[in-house]
This record gives C-alpha cells, sequence and structure tokens, in this order.
C-alpha cells in the first residue's frame, strides 16, 4: 500500500484537532500510518512511533508533526506514555491475544475524549504467522461496545492484497 492509499482509508474530519494532539501508533512497523495520521494533525502535534523494531527516524517531521521512535514490544512492555489524545493501532491489534485487558490497559494513558484509529483485516479466521488473533468488523465492534465506547464509524475499506477478508479502518471515542 502507498502512503496516498493510507491517507485515503483512514480519512476523516474527527482525527483533525484544532490544536496540536498527541497519539501512539502501536506497532508502528514501517511508519505508513505513522504517516498517514500525521497528514490529518496540526503542526506540533507528536506521535510516539512504538515497535520492537522501530525503523523510523526521530527527526521525521511530515507535516510538521514530531515522531518519537520507541523500540518496545507494545503488549508486553510498559511504554511510559504521556497522556493521550489518541492511539493507532494499523494491523497491530491482531497480536493481542487478551483485547479486552489491553484496552483497559491502554485505557491509564488516555485522556478522557481520545479516540482510537484502528486498521484491521475483516476476518476471523487466524493466520498463524501474522494474523494470530484476528478481529473482524462485528469483533471489533462487540469488543469496543463492551469496553464502553459509543461511537465506532467504519472510515474506509478496500480488498486486503494477501485475500484474507478486506482491510477496513475505524475511528472509536466514548
Amino acid at each position: 500500500m502507498q502512503l496516498t492509499e493510507a491517507i485515503q482509508l483512514i480519512n476523516s474530519d474527527r482525527i483533525v484537532t484544532p490544536t496540536a494532539s498527541v497519539w501512539a501508533d502501536l506497532g508502528c512497523g514501517s511508519g505508513l500510518f505513522t504517516f498517514a495520521l500525521a497528514h490529518y494533525l496540526p503542526m506540533g502535534s507528536r506521535i510516539y512511533a512504538v515497535d520492537q523494531r522501530n525503523p523510523l527516524q526521530p527527526e521525521t517531521r511530515p507535516n510538521g508533526v514530531e515522531i518519537y521512535p520507541l523500540q518496545k514490544d507494545f503488549v508486553r512492555d510498559d511504554l511510559a506514555l504521556p497522556a493521550l489524545d489518541g492511539i493507532l493501532l494499523a494491523n497491530a491489534l491482531h497480536y493481542v491475544a487478551d483485547k479486552p485487558g489491553f484496552l483497559r490497559q491502554l485505557g491509564k494513558s488516555l485522556k478522557p475524549d481520545s479516540r482510537f484509529l484502528i486498521v484491521e483485516y475483516d476476518t476471523d479466521q487466524p493466520v498463524p504467522t501474522w494474523v494470530p488473533y484476528p478481529v473482524s468488523w462485528a469483533a471489533l465492534t462487540r469488543l469496543f461496545t463492551m469496553a464502553g465506547y459509543n461511537s465506532i464509524e467504519k472510515l474506509g475499506e478496500r480488498p486486503s492484497r494477501y485475500r484474507t477478508g478486506n482491510l477496513y479502518a475505524v475511528l472509536i471515542s466514548r
């Protein structure tokens, strides 16, 4: 996927804020969706890009947004993040076995009006090496509804190049 496609997939005016905000991209990989998110954030915002093998450079400033790479396991490690306006999980939530417990843990780092931006495969069929704990659109909706989130908006969808269900993007808030 190209950056322009990632930007289009997560397209939402609700990501944009009038003032700088602080986000974390958990499991950022190469930073494709980190940079797509930066496209929507105002100058002066920060994104903590967390990955076990974080290739992002700290001097990267797309759209005037500061990127802070953290080389950590976002599931197992204490991330010690500041209060967050949002959390991006792009192709990452499917690595979490205990999703309700994980959401409770993340809740400790979130500001009251925070949001989740999720990109996932719409499947419930595991692929052991790269989608061990899948989270379909229906499962994600149930998960966040049970966690007390009442605004779950699908932003976009596109075919997966791996043919394992469409790739979907969703913005979630209370």
